[in-house]
C-alpha cells in the first residue's frame, strides 16, 4: 500500500472514530438528561413550580418544553399579559425572565439540575 493510501485509510478510521465517540457521548447525554427529567417529575407536585415568563424568551421557551416533555407539573403566567404575574415579577427585582419560583424560593433562568437539587430541599 502507497503511503497516500495509508494516509487515507488513517484519516477514514479517525473520522469513524471521531464519530463513534461523538455518538457515544450523545447518547449518553441524553440517557442523564431523561433520568433528570424523571426525578424532577417524581419529587414535583402541583404547585411546587410556578415559572414566570415573557412572550419573547428563548430560555422560557427552552424550560416550558424541557418541562412539558418531561411530565414536570407547573403553572405559568405571562408578564406581559398578566397584572399579577407583572407585579410578583417586579416585587422580586429580577433582572430577566423566567424566573422559577420553586416551593416559593425564585430561581433566575433555567437549570434542570438546580431544579432537581431545590426539590430536594425540605419545604
Amino acid at each position: 500500500m502507497k503511503a497516500s493510501g495509508r494516509s487515507l485509510l488513517g484519516l477514514l478510521l479517525l473520522v469513524l472514530l471521531v464519530l463513534l465517540v461523538d455518538g457515544a457521548h450523545r447518547w449518553w447525554v441524553a440517557r442523564n438528561e431523561q433520568a433528570l427529567g424523571q426525578q424532577v417529575a417524581a419529587q414535583t407536585l402541583p404547585g411546587d413550580i410556578r415559572m414566570i415568563s415573557s412572550e419573547n424568551c428563548t430560555i422560557c421557551l427552552r424550560a416550558r418544553a424541557w418541562l412539558t416533555q418531561n411530565r414536570v407539573a407547573f403553572s405559568e403566567c405571562l408578564i406581559e399579559r398578566d397584572a399579577v404575574c407583572q407585579a410578583d415579577y417586579q416585587a422580586l427585582g429580577a433582572p430577566g425572565t423566567p424566573v422559577l419560583v420553586v416551593r416559593g424560593q425564585p430561581q433566575l433562568g433555567f437549570n434542570a439540575e438546580r431544579l432537581r437539587l431545590a426539590l430536594q430541599r425540605p419545604g
